[in-house]
């Protein structure tokens, strides 16, 4: 027997609506909460002001290390007795780093989270930091990261980053810092960050059901035996962008396949044209639908996937693509990226573009931003580029609103093709010949 049924349609949209922010002072440091109703799982998020762009230029991965040191014991447990102390609570210490901040969260059930709270200020204000556990986590860094860069991908990101900012600049060199940088990190270098940056308040986040929940309580224990004050965040960084484009060919002898890297610097993320960027960038390069890989994966079939879009913190941005692509046809996979970056600048996008970066980015939002820790790291997002409490409130409606000429002029003022660099990690003696006969830009060789 056959059973033949219609497929059910879709039902009709629910409004979204972002949980009311709650914020007090308490003990020194800022409380940022958001209020879940009957949310069984809360999430405290302690952050910190300690951000990868507060390593010393030439001590990069400070703040990786130090995140794995914090799991190595207390002044008050060993490593052993602090797991178990965790454990018992059914969590355990999650921590984040990004460019503008370091976090550090546990989720638990409601009523656990005073004992979670206590026990992720004690790890983070008073970690035990022995000499030979640091060296020992800084050593599995490093190797970490010698496997990591033995692969395509993390040189080219790197000569991206340092031709973008400027190799003499934190910002110019990588996040995570390089093999190099963290096999020559010393304990006092760990210990000395510990003490400038993890002693001071810094925020509370929490997402919860605050009707459970006693904030002053919290914050109290999470800023006890904190001092200093915030610090001088600084504004913008204004870099100039290139008047031609460049192409970085950093050798990678024997590779069948070459790793593109494309971009330029881009407005800060707190910039009023992020919405229409996004969705600039989404037409470009940031989904699935994109021009991009259309083009160069569904056409050309010059790769299984290439990516472009907008990437932002609280000081600096940079547009960027990347991809990979089989030796033979890195020149025209560049040329063709390009081209189509030059064109959405020159075009700007079309409503049905636009109609399908809108619903995706207003549907993402919308299911992202469900659970106590997707909350949170929106709580984060408010403080750390000072933004309004209705933000997230107002963020789908401002992404279903933007217009075909709005994110235009976006792409018209945001990208800049001209002014692209162009990195290539592949064999250089396969395919220089073939980059310069592109006229793209003038080739630096990069080796090592």
């Amino acid at each position: 027997m056959t059973l033949i049924v219609d497929r059910p349609g879709p039902g009709t949209s629910r409004p979204y609506r972002f949980p009311q922010v709650v914020r007090r002072t308490v003990a020194g440091g800022q409380v940022v909460a958001a209020h879940l109703p009957g949310q069984n799982l809360a999430v405290a998020l302690l952050l910190l002001d300690a951000g990868a762009e507060r390593e010393p230029t030439g001590k990069e991965g400070l703040g990786a290390v130090l995140a794995k040191a914090l799991e190595e014991g207390t002044a008050q447990r060993d490593a052993t007795a602090y797991a178990l102390a965790i454990e018992a609570l059914g969590t355990e210490l999650v921590t984040g780093l990004d460019w503008d901040s370091f976090q550090v969260s546990v989720q638990v059930p409601v009523d656990r989270l005073a004992a979670a709270v206590e026990l992720l200020a004690e790890a983070v204000r008073t970690p035990k930091l022995d000499p030979e556990d640091v060296r020992r986590v800084r050593d599995d860094e490093a190797t970490a990261l010698r496997m990591d860069w033995a692969n395509p991908g993390p040189r080219a990101d790197a000569a991206l980053r340092a031709d973008l900012f400027g190799a003499e600049n934190r910002w110019g060199r990588p996040m995570y810092g390089d093999p190099d940088s963290v096999a020559a990190l010393d304990v006092e270098d760990v210990t000395v960050f510990h003490s400038e940056w993890f002693i001071r308040p810094g925020t509370l986040v929490v997402a919860g059901d605050l009707d459970r929940i006693d904030l002053d309580a919290l914050g109290a224990v999470a800023f006890a035996g904190s001092g200093g004050g915030s610090v001088e965040r600084g504004g913008p960084i204004a870099v100039t962008p290139r008047d031609r484009r460049r192409i970085i060919l950093v050798d990678r002898p024997g590779s069948v396949q070459s790793t593109l890297r494309l971009g330029h610097p881009a407005p800060h993320r707190a910039h009023p044209d992020h919405v229409p960027m996004t969705l600039a960038g989404t037409v470009l390069g940031g989904a699935f639908t994109s021009r991009l890989n259309h083009l160069i994966r569904e056409v050309r079939g010059y790769t299984y996937g290439i990516r472009g879009d907008f990437g932002t913190s609280r000081r600096f941005g940079r547009f960027a693509v990347s991809s990979g692509v089989q030796t033979a046809v890195t020149a025209p996979a560049l040329v063709e990226a390009v081209g189509e970056i030059t064109r959405t600048q020159e075009t700007g996008v079309t409503e049905d573009e636009l109609a399908v970066a809108r619903s995706w980015r207003a549907g993402q939002l919308s299911v992202e931003l469900q659970s106590p820790r997707a909350i949170a790291a929106a709580l984060t997002t408010l403080v750390v580029h000072d933004l309004p409490d209705d933000y997230h409130a107002r963020l789908r409606e401002s992404l279903l609103a933007a217009e075909v000429e709005q994110v235009s002029a976006a792409a018209a003022t945001h990208l800049r093709p001209g002014s692209l660099t162009l990195v290539v990690e592949g064999d250089a003696t396969l395919i220089r010949d073939e980059l310069a006969a592109t006229g793209l830009g003038d080739i630096v060789d990069q080796t090592g």
